[in-house]
């Protein structure tokens, strides 16, 4: 099925910058083992390269190899195949090759990870390099069977690893996490401080969701655990995926019933109420700096306050 979407189904958020796609995935073509020999080396078949998180990157746009005239490597994924309105002709099939490296030099370009160019692409490339960067992560760190240990063969067009000894099927992982705007009864926003931050970094609070719990339950858990404040009415607004490397955004908005906070002192190190003028404020002079453009907490706190945020003023 299409992974086009239509803005009228969009949730709040609207359309977030690494949920845009112009691909057709062909989940319904992956179980054909014939279908990468079959369509490699077809002038209709274009390669796009990963190599560590990186991929390559010309005239700011994801470079495309002809298949033809390359090998067939034991690492390749099926990512799609174009639709009307994409940057290469409808019916074209794009698959990922991941290469070492080493290998870098040989290609023209420059090898740039998603966070530096997400902002600079178009649909079809944000959306190829998040399906690229997160099912690459994934068979960075799954080559072996979870269960027995034997190394696992790659099936169904670069998703799935069967373990030949046991015969269990894989399958690439997604980590739900929740990340929330917390409004007080004076529509302040909480933003905290996270440990793995500089001091002045501030962000709308996130978790991840543990087994066997619902989304509305672990924001209320996380949000408790972290700043020691008690939410209720927790409200979806959005997702996007965020493959760093394999979670998947869950945007939330919710209301406190008290103001006073606690920073765990673990994961976060300071928590903190803003006014709309006070965030303005503290982001103008330099003294906050919230998150990029490409994060979901950024249009969470943009939803908030109203529009865009202000930039820093000059020489701060």
């Amino acid at each position: 099925m299409s992974t086009t979407t239509q803005a009228a189904g969009f949730p709040p958020l609207g359309e977030l910058m690494l949920a845009r796609s112009t691909m057709d995935r062909g989940c319904e073509r992956r179980a054909d083992p014939g279908l990468l020999p079959g369509i490699w080396g077809a002038e209709s078949t274009v390669v796009m390269l990963i190599s560590a998180g990186k991929t390559l990157i010309r005239d700011q746009r994801i470079v495309l190899l002809p298949s033809a005239g390359r090998t067939l490597p034991e690492l390749v994924v099926y990512l799609g195949r174009a639709e009307e309105g994409s940057d290469v002709p409808a019916g074209t099939d794009i698959v990922l090759e991941v290469v070492g490296a080493e290998d870098r030099e040989a290609y023209d370009g420059d090898w740039l990870g998603l966070r530096d160019v997400a902002t600079l692409l178009s649909g079809q490339d944000a959306g190829l390099f998040v399906e690229a960067a997160a099912v690459s992560n994934w068979h960075a760190t799954h080559t072996h069977c979870p269960r027995c240990g034997a190394a696992t063969e790659i099936e169904s067009g670069g998703w799935v690893r069967r373990c030949p000894a046991d015969g269990s099927e894989h399958y690439p992982r997604t980590d739900p996490a929740i990340i929330v705007s917390i409004v007080d009864e004076q529509d302040r926003l909480l933003l905290g401080n996270s440990a793995a931050w500089p001091a002045g970094r501030y962000s709308t609070l996130a978790g991840f969701v543990e087994p066997g719990e619902s989304l509305e339950a672990a924001v209320i858990r996380e949000i408790q655990e972290e700043s020691g404040v008690v939410v209720h009415s927790p409200q979806y607004l959005g997702s996007q995926p965020w493959p760093f490397p394999s979670s998947l955004m869950l945007g939330f908005t919710a209301t406190a019933t008290g103001t006073a906070t606690r920073a765990d002192g673990v994961e976060i190190m300071d928590v903190r109420w803003f006014t709309r003028t006070e965030l303005a404020a503290a982001i103008e002079s330099g003294e906050v700096q919230v998150a990029s453009g490409i994060s979901i907490a950024r249009a969470l706190i943009e939803r908030w306050y109203g529009g865009p945020l202000p930039e820093p003023k000059e020489g701060r």
